[in-house]
């Protein structure tokens, strides 16, 4: 084991330490175990009548659901065939949206098909160097750290984070300016001579487009931008040279212009050779707990089962044909826009606490209020739970049948190890319940397996195609997907023959840096980003009620440089107000010698007047509708 700031991290086969934890919430006192209306206790029965009685009183559109990306495959299908079979509606979408979709569009458009990683993870350990850029995983998943125990990192963050004091290279862009940066990498590869172009001109198209936009970004010109020295750039590109893999995650996705800053690094990537090939290669990791497969199955508001795209005439017969009926709605909104959504009177909310974690969270807090019917399923009081007229109680992963997807395309079986407390349900069963009394109780199971097993229908022949998996093979086997037969041993590795485009070929995309929606300004001088720390996870809701984690972060703190401090009249432990044009946050100051001068972190696992998306702006990508959470302009204030 070793140390990160001051917490035990794991070695091998070990937890981090919200793992070693999470059992305490099994049985914690706060756990709800009943359903309430309006506050008050109610019967299961009572409160399902409720719900579907004010559902049947709107049109299908005027009601949304929004899912999460912790949800098994199971939930997750079930999810998405209950907002278009049981509510006819096309308002469904996920908080997956806030987290990986910047990488997926980005990865369908160069390589024809999106998966985390298209290798397994113990490729990983036989790498000489690995880029990390925008990701913190030694405290986000300490776990995988042990993959990564033999290369080399360069680590591309705004911070000097624990998994940047690992790096060999840390290279420390201006927030917003990842994209100037990988231009940058990949004019000096060229320049320097490093790219492959064997491997250009046989397993890709488009590099003399990307080139025109990367000639234009010398050195010299990215380091003014990004404030990342020439000399580190070509360092950088010379370590990538060999066994190398481009690995991104939400520090470089989570903006306005995530989904072209994933296309650039997966251009360099694709330069230097390393995609479909055994020993290198480009990955997102993802970042919750089904993250991967809680994108592929229809919780997604432009997507079907398998990954199928919504609009797709074939793919919506396949899935009608699956589903037994002859008609469903098209594509709805994305996350940001369904929750701002002014024309929905209804909202079913499952497994995410969006007061918290969505962008510009008042505006959120705003338009909840103005709902007619607010539904949460959740097993503690989140602040979102909090606003809702219904809450249903529902099992945690330790009370559930089902399966996850890994970052790897892995799907893993996870078995219930104990029973719910007394008037706990799984979503499943809630699901059922509400589709009963809505006409179509039946197309609605609650045994995950028998939800699995229409999954493998659904899914047949899609790009995710899950149709050769089932429970017992899962039981000695390990496959990834597509496993399109029950023969077929899986896909560990894609694209070592082709990519999944018609003609075979990765796509270079042209892109060019145009920098943060809300650059820093007289007013605003500083630029906030914000991430997560060991201690907790996602909005907090869970990690907050557990002792130790809370004892070792128990408030919400923003990270300054001295001298950024005390230009503000702060020091060290003082509390101040973070303030930014959509709101104030306030915060315990903590002066960090390693900070950028113009620069401050927050992190976003707090409620109240500590939440950091307050302050974040909810200016969103253009092809993946990601909301810029990690760069926003901000001042700092005494408290």
């Amino acid at each position: 084991m070793s140390v990160i700031d001051g917490q035990v991290a794991p070695g091998p086969g070990g937890l981090c330490q919200k793992g070693w934890t999470a059992g305490e919430l099994l049985r914690h006192p706060g756990r709800l175990t009943t359903p309430l209306l309006h506050g008050q206790p109610v019967s299961w029965d009572e409160a399902l009548d409720f719900v579907a009685a004010r559902i049947n009183s709107y049109e299908p559109d005027e009601v949304a659901v929004f899912g999460g990306g912790g949800l098994t495959n199971e939930k997750a299908y079930a999810l998405g065939k209950f907002a278009r079979v049981a509510l006819k509606t096309s308002q469904i979408d996920y908080n997956g949206r806030f987290c990986m979709s910047s990488a997926a569009a980005a990865g369908n458009k160069a390589f024809g098909l999106d998966r985390g990683l298209p290798f397994p993870l113990t490729d990983l350990r036989g790498a000489d160097t690995v880029l990390l850029a925008g990701s913190n995983p030694a405290e986000t998943m300490p776990p995988f750290l042990r993959h990564l125990e033999g290369a080399r990192l360069i680590v591309i963050d705004p911070r000097r984070t624990p998994t940047a004091e690992r790096a060999t290279l840390h290279l420390q862009p201006a927030p917003g300016t990842d994209l100037a940066l990988a231009l940058g990498l990949l004019h000096t590869a060229v320049i320097e001579g490093v790219i492959d172009k064997e491997y250009i001109t046989s397993r890709t198209s488009g590099f003399d487009e990307a080139w025109r936009v990367a000639a234009g970004w010398w050195p010299e010109r990215v380091e003014r931008v990004t404030g990342v020295s020439a000399a580190d750039q070509r360092a950088a590109v010379h370590m990538l040279a060999g066994r190398s893999y481009v690995l991104t995650g939400r520090g470089t996705e989570q903006h306005a212009s995530g989904t072209d800053n994933v296309s650039a690094w997966i251009n360099l990537a694709l330069a230097l050779g390393l995609p479909g090939r055994a020993g290198s290669g480009y990955g997102c990791l993802t970042g919750q707990g089904n993250g991967q497969g809680g994108r592929e199955h229809g919780q997604k508001a432009d997507q079907l089962p398998g990954y199928r795209k919504i609009d797709d005439p074939v793919a919506r017969q396949h899935v009608m044909d699956v589903w037994d009926v002859s008609w469903l709605p098209g594509p709805g909104r994305s996350a940001y826009e369904l929750l701002m959504a002014d024309d929905i009177k209804a909202m079913l909310v499952f497994g995410s606490n969006p007061v918290v974690s969505a962008p510009r969270a008042s505006g959120v807090v705003d338009r909840f209020k103005e709902l007619d019917l607010l539904v949460v399923a959740d097993f503690v009081m989140s602040e979102t739970a909090a606003m809702a007229d219904v809450v249903f109680p529902v099992t945690q992963w330790a009370e559930e049948d089902g399966t996850m997807t890994n970052l790897e395309g892995r799907i893993i079986r996870r078995r219930k190890a104990l029973d719910p407390p007394p008037g706990v349900r799984s979503d499943l069963e809630l699901l059922h319940g509400l589709a009963s009394r809505l006409g179509v109780g039946s197309k609605f199971p609650v045994a995950p397996v028998e939800v699995f097993e229409e999954l493998r229908r659904a899914s047949a022949g899609g790009l995710s195609d899950y149709s050769g998996i089932t429970y017992e093979r899962l039981e000695s086997e390990q496959l990834h997907w597509p496993v399109p037969s029950v023969d077929h041993p899986g896909t560990p590795r894609l694209f070592l023959d082709e990519f999944a485009h018609p003609d075979g070929l990765a796509r270079f995309i042209p892109v060019d840096h145009r920098g943060p929606a809300e650059p820093p300004d007289e007013e605003f001088p500083l630029q906030a980003t914000t991430g997560r720390v060991l201690q907790h996870y996602q909005s907090g809701a869970q990690t907050r009620r557990i002792g130790e984690l809370l004892a070792a972060v128990p408030e919400m703190y923003v990270e300054v440089h001295p001298d950024t401090a005390s230009r503000a009249g702060l020091a060290s432990g003082e509390s101040a107000h973070v303030v930014s044009r959509r709101g104030t946050v306030t915060a315990v100051v903590r002066c960090v010698p390693s900070m950028r001068a113009d620069a401050v972190f927050l992190p976003f696992h707090f409620p109240g007047d500590g939440r950091a998306n307050l302050l974040t702006n909810p200016a969103l990508d253009p092809t993946s509708r990601m909301p810029e959470f990690k760069v926003c302009a901000v001042r700092l204030e005494p408290a």
